[in-house]
């Protein structure tokens, strides 16, 4: 395969709450997460974050991981609660080191730092007042988003402000599956969602105001992507509707077409468009595009040139989160986000769960992660080569770790973690990777 772009942006990915560990450490702040992991079921084996990959002090043996596997850039979260433990007071200065710490080690490593201010880990002092229903949590995260930007001026040039707030609301608001485990009624989510662009868009109005061209502010997004079952004219316009169709309930366009369109599509249920008649005019003026589109691409749905659903067929491949292995999405999916809203974008999420075990020899074979990662980046070369603006891909993730409600169940990672003492063994992934980056993408 021919190579990507000369500057293409090669990486890996992962969050704070997910391999931090340290959850009760030099001053950092409950969180809901840790919350929901204490004193609720919802975690699978009781799992908890108290040490995950512990990579709060063992952060310079996973940079020289990443050095010794060619990885260019590292997208991280932000621990809300380390750096203001009750969301809205006073700086910790001992949190706020840890990311100095990692910043510094990344760069000087010659690994570029991307920052997400938030990946669902919000102070749980902020969420005793409301959380994501409470409109005073606009100013708070703005206020916490520009004490991050202005740290960092002049080390990191990106920043998204949110991680997937389709998992923010859908999950933690109205499934419960996620923190902070409510299950309310699509109004009350819909909320959810708005607040959610208010306070991206105050994040961002602070960031630029202060901080302008120095740094790019973005938004990390997931959604349902549709691919064609059939490549004409006809069948790339049907997964084009279908992929922004509000009534599928898991969209990218609740979000994007809020701060983007400053409108609901028309294809919104009726609980959105009853709580769309409550919203303030006034708000739509403070909505802000995001300057960069992260798309967090997993798997895709397949539809025929009517727009309907291709049943899966008996025995298709599916990932260890029973997740389908479907790579075109990665041709189609950007495709469809630059048609309708027209912004260059990253890969900030893409990789597989897999049941992945040491083997005899001591190392960690994974040829179906491999398969999996091949296919997908070939089909995301294809959407680059018909001119989608595609600048960067970062995989997910580079440590086993955390997952949410699975725990320690599932294994994202290229590196595996033994999570009895942390022990990191590199998996043939890893080697594999570190291959296509050197030859940027020419051994695909």
């Amino acid at each position: 395969m021919s190579q990507f772009p000369k500057d293409f942006l090669w990486g890996v990915a992962c969050a704070s709450f997910q391999c931090e560990g340290a959850w009760d450490e030099d001053g950092k702040g409950p969180n809901i997460w840790d919350d929901f992991c204490h004193q609720t079921d919802g975690v699978k084996n009781h799992d908890n974050g108290d040490v995950a990959c512990d990579s709060y002090h063992r952060y310079k043996e996973d940079v020289a991981l990443m050095v010794q596997h060619n990885i260019k850039a590292y997208r991280f979260s932000m621990s809300w609660a380390r750096i203001i433990p009750d969301g809205d007071g006073e700086m910790n200065e001992k949190g706020f080191a840890f990311y100095d710490n990692l910043v510094d080690e990344l760069l000087a490593n010659g690994i570029e730092p991307l920052i997400t201010l938030y990946h669902w880990d919000l102070p749980s002092a902020l969420q005793d007042k409301g959380g994501w229903l409470n409109r005073d949590i606009i100013p708070a995260f703005a206020r916490y988003a520009l004490l991050v930007a202005k740290h960092f001026r002049g080390r990191v040039k990106k920043i998204m402000t949110l991680n997937e707030p389709q998992c923010i609301a859908q999950c933690g608001y109205e499934s419960g599956v996620h923190a902070p485990g409510y299950k309310l009624p699509w109004e009350q989510v819909a909320k959810v969602y708005h607040i959610l662009c208010l306070a991206h868009s105050a994040a961002q109005r602070a960031i630029k105001a202060e901080l302008g061209d120095e740094m790019t502010v973005g938004a990390a997004i997931c959604g349902n992507l549709c691919y064609p079952s059939v490549d004409t004219p006809a069948g790339r316009e049907a997964a084009y509707k279908a992929t922004f169709d509000l009534n599928r309930g898991w969209s990218f366009n609740i979000f994007l077409d809020s701060l983007i369109l400053k409108r609901y599509d028309e294809s919104a249920f009726p609980a959105i468009r009853n709580f769309a008649a409550t919203i303030d005019p006034a708000d739509w003026d403070l909505m802000e595009a995001p300057e960069f589109i992260g798309i967090n691409v997993y798997q895709g749905s397949e539809v025929d040139e009517q727009g309907n659903d291709v049943p899966r067929y008996r025995g298709f491949p599916i990932t260890a989160m029973d997740w389908g292995i479907t790579p075109e999405v990665m041709h189609y999916g950007p495709m469809h986000l630059y048609k309708r809203y027209g912004l260059p974008m990253y890969i900030t999420e893409n990789g597989m769960a897999n049941n992945d075990v040491i083997s005899l020899d001591g190392m960690v074979h994974d040829p179906q992660r491999i398969l999996y990662l091949n296919s997908y980046l070939r089909e995301l070369k294809k959407c680059i080569d018909e001119g989608v603006p595609v600048l960067g891909y970062l995989q997910w993730s580079f440590l086993d770790n955390f997952e949410w409600a699975e725990g320690y169940s599932r294994r994202f990672g290229m590196v595996y973690v033994d999570y009895r003492t942390c022990d990191r063994i590199p998996k043939d992934s890893a080697r594999w990777y570190a291959k296509v980056i050197e030859s940027n993408g020419e051994t695909l």
